[in-house]
């Protein structure tokens, strides 16, 4: 089957392209150096979207997320059912449910408060009015993705480990839900090969404490570490670094129940299998 990847040198793109290059024909495009218009559609089946504006430290205009992750996919996306195009594949993410949710699954209300999460819902919406019995549109939504050389929190908190020996996050007791890179790349050839169209929301089986990821971690790294619980320290954390406390110890649980109902999916990994895959070098 040959297919379309956007984003094929982000972190996401480049790891589906990895493990499937064998499985699939890939073709790939760059919003950055090429024009829509130029696509060549010619025996493409499946257009896999993972070009975004992403959350970034300095937060930009709601125009130009809106432009970059609401008009690209929706012209290329109609760009493709006017070629003959059979799938249109959709990377979202679990901001669009908001930032106040403890528990989520995929009937949970939408209330965005970032523009990242607004202009992914808003795309949502305008991608899933095209979808038809001879052009399926499929949403996937996502939380935090880990592995090996992933962005983000949890590589901070490798470094941490690997730095200290004596680490303030003992006895914490919330539940948040991340998947693996290899579970992520597994649902969406999934979603490709079953051409299922819809929401979907993907997650690990078990959401994990901050506690028990820094214990996952340093067993994983073969390091000793002491977990300690210190007096006022979250208190603090939440006044000097209130989005940082709510990352480490807010919960945010996922129940992607529907999902793998939906696909008859079970996930090739577990969490432990996922964060050890994450130390030890494998994409």
């Amino acid at each position: 089957m040959k297919i379309l990847i956007t984003g094929s040198n982000g972190y996401l793109g480049a790891s589906f392209i990895n493990q499937y290059k064998d499985k699939f024909e890939v073709e790939t495009f760059s919003l950055i150096n090429q024009e829509l218009e130029n696509i060549n559609f010619d025996d493409i089946k499946v257009v896999l979207h993972y070009a975004a504006l992403v959350h970034q430290k300095q937060e930009h205009s709601y125009e130009k997320y809106h432009k970059i992750n609401v008009d690209y996919p929706v012209k290329l996306a109609k760009f493709a059912k006017q070629n003959g195009v059979k799938q249109f594949v959709f990377i979202s993410t679990i901001s669009v449910y908001g930032e106040d949710e403890k528990k989520l699954d995929e009937n949970t209300c939408c209330n965005p408060v970032t523009f990242y999460g607004k202009s992914k819902l808003e795309a949502e919406k305008q991608l899933l009015k095209l979808n038809d019995k001879n052009f399926k549109v499929s949403i996937i939504r996502l939380p935090m993705v880990y592995g090996k050389n992933a962005p983000g929190n949890i590589d901070s908190l490798i470094n941490l480990i690997k730095k200290f020996s004596i680490i303030p996050f003992g006895g914490i007791t919330n539940k948040r839900t991340f998947i693996s890179i290899q579970n992520v790349c597994y649902i969406i050839n999934e979603i490709i090969i079953q051409q299922k169209s819809g929401i979907f929301l993907a997650s690990d089986n078990e959401p994990l404490s901050t506690s028990k990821l820094c214990e996952l971690i340093a067993k994983n790294l073969e390091k000793k570490v002491y977990l300690v619980k210190i007096p006022f320290f979250e208190s603090l954390l939440k006044i000097v670094k209130p989005s940082f406390h709510k990352r480490l110890y807010g919960s945010l649980e996922i129940d992607n129940s529907i999902t793998k109902e939906k696909l008859n999916l079970k996930n090739p990994y577990s969490v432990e299998e996922g964060i050890k895959l994450m130390i030890k070098g494998k994409d």
